[in-house]
């Protein structure tokens, strides 16, 4: 869930490995990277097989990719620090390899960084779908008859068994809980006792479940943007549309105030109203393409990540109230689609029939009047209808052990991806944890707020936690160029302008 799915082409490279029979474990050999990925300097990386299926530890296995940024102060090293930057499908390998930007030289001097590319993902064995299935799912996906909800239903099934042709059994084992075991793999691989972890978004989920089944091996943790594995379904859609609808709305008063942006004179929250009322009246058309008001908030939803992007927003919003560019998209071959399998092993999101979706929806709507449902909520409820597997890590409360070292929890007031309500749940359910507010608006708090990456530095390093009940100020841009993310953003990959392709 870092970011949009329309991103991860963008940040993850397609490149598959293999699982086959071999013994799991050993340690760890770290060499150079492969030279077409291009590793900055100093970056190391190294490959670990774990079992395909945990509970037959002798059978196949998937190797896993590994990459390591050295401490650079290595007198004062403090051991690993295992990140991973969320999805799922986010690359953990890209992420290392990103550190030395990402993250402040506070964490670098001291930590080895180590990302790895969670099972079927990236370089670990990515999952492969078929771009002409992703596309047929990708027309029902908000299904608005019992019609279109059968044929979401097909497309699903039909969707899978490509990913089950193109990439093998693997798919029905990539829940987090498996996840979790291949990185006490890892840390065993590293001849390490303890490990520090960074998990943002859906990295907060790996997080979690290690901090359930591996409590005495956590040296620090910190969790950044926090999912909530304990959610219903109604919860789920409800807390997700509200963090859509605030979000925008923060965005949209902060057009009204703020001269430099181009919706500032007409009204962004009037202007985007009208927009939507054309799509759904079917009148809004760019280049020959109609534009439907499901697509027209999905492209809201993917600048609510970094306020430093909101001008290119309002840009975008009269690009489209304009009708004028288009792009076409290539089709009919394997495509990484590791995201759908994680999601739909690890919640149970099936509804039933068209009426009780249809009621879901209302709802919803009720809440968000001008936005009217969270897409990534939405789309992964509806993606998951008629799943043929099971779900093989269910929704939980955490069971929290006595054995947990203080945790640090940060969670944003108003993000679209990870709404601030999962955060305070989880902390309810994690007593060693210290929850860290940041006033504003985004998803990865440690790019959004100076505040919250000093807090989240000090606590990594020293294991100092801020004090409880702890807020930091929302920062708002007040040109293109006067608010940058530093370091640098890895959540946000920089789309500025969105075709309506």
């Amino acid at each position: 869930m870092a970011v949009p799915l329309m991103v991860f082409a963008l940040l993850v490279p397609a490149m598959p490995g293999v699982a086959h029979a071999a013994q799991p474990g050993g340690s760890i050999v770290w060499g150079p990277c492969d030279p077409e990925d291009e590793a900055p300097e100093r970056v190391v990386c190294a490959e670990l097989e774990v079992p395909v299926d945990w509970s037959r530890p002798g059978g196949a296995t998937v190797t896993l990719a590994l990459a390591k940024l050295p401490a650079s102060d290595p007198s004062r090293r403090i051991g690993p620090l295992l990140i991973n930057p969320g999805g799922p499908g986010g690359s953990g390998v890209s992420f290392a390899y990103a550190a030395g930007d990402a993250f402040s030289d506070t964490i670098t001097d001291r930590f080895d960084v180590i990302g790895f590319d969670p099972r079927g993902q990236a370089r670990s064995s990515v999952i492969n779908c078929d771009s002409d299935a992703v596309g047929e799912q990708a027309n029902y996906l908000y299904p608005h008859s019992a019609s279109d909800y059968a044929a979401l239903r097909a497309a699903n099934r039909a969707l899978v068994q490509t990913c089950r042709d193109l990439s093998g059994p693997l798919v029905k084992y990539v829940d987090t809980a498996s996840v979790v075991r291949d990185m006490d793999a890892i840390r065993a691989a590293l001849g390490e006792r303890k490990i520090s972890y960074y998990g943002v978004s859906y990295g907060t989920m790996i997080g979690q479940q290690y901090a359930e089944l591996f409590p005495d091996r956590i040296r620090a943790m910190t969790l950044d943007s926090n999912m909530d594995h304990a959610q219903s379904i109604p919860d789920y859609q409800k807390w997700e549309t509200l963090a859509m609808e605030d979000s925008f709305l923060q965005f949209t008063a902060w057009c009204d105030r703020t001269p430099a942006c181009a919706l500032h004179e007409q009204g962004a929250l009037a202007y985007f109203d009208e927009l939507y009322a054309r799509a759904e009246a079917g009148d809004l058309v760019v280049e020959g393409i109609q534009i439907f008001p499901e697509f027209l908030v999905s492209v809201v939803f993917s600048y609510m990540f970094d306020p430093a992007d909101w001008f290119y927003l309002a840009e975008d919003l009269i690009y489209f109230g304009s009708g004028s560019g288009s792009e076409a998209r290539r089709r009919g071959e394997p495509t990484p689609y590791g995201y759908l399998p994680v999601m739909c092993s690890d919640f149970r999101f099936d509804v039933g029939n068209y009426q009780n979706l249809r009621k879901l929806e209302k709802a919803q709507n009720r809440l968000a009047p001008h936005t009217r449902l969270s897409p990534i909520a939405w789309t992964d409820l509806t993606s998951c209808q008629n799943w043929p597997y099971p779900v093989t890590n269910p929704p939980h409360r955490l069971k929290a052990s006595p054995k947990l070292p203080p945790i640090l929890l940060a969670n944003s007031r108003y993000d679209v991806a990870t709404p601030y309500q999962w955060g305070t749940s989880l902390a309810g359910q994690l007593p060693s944890a210290t929850f860290l507010t940041y006033d504003g608006v985004g998803h990865g708090t440690y790019w959004l707020s100076p505040c919250a990456r000093a807090a989240i530095d000090s606590y990594l390093v020293d294991r100092r936690l801020p004090a409880k009940g702890t807020h930091c100020p929302a920062v708002f841009p007040e040109s293109p160029v006067t608010l940058k993310s530093a370091p640098g953003n890895p959540l946000t990959p920089g789309l500025r302008t969105v075709s309506a392709g």
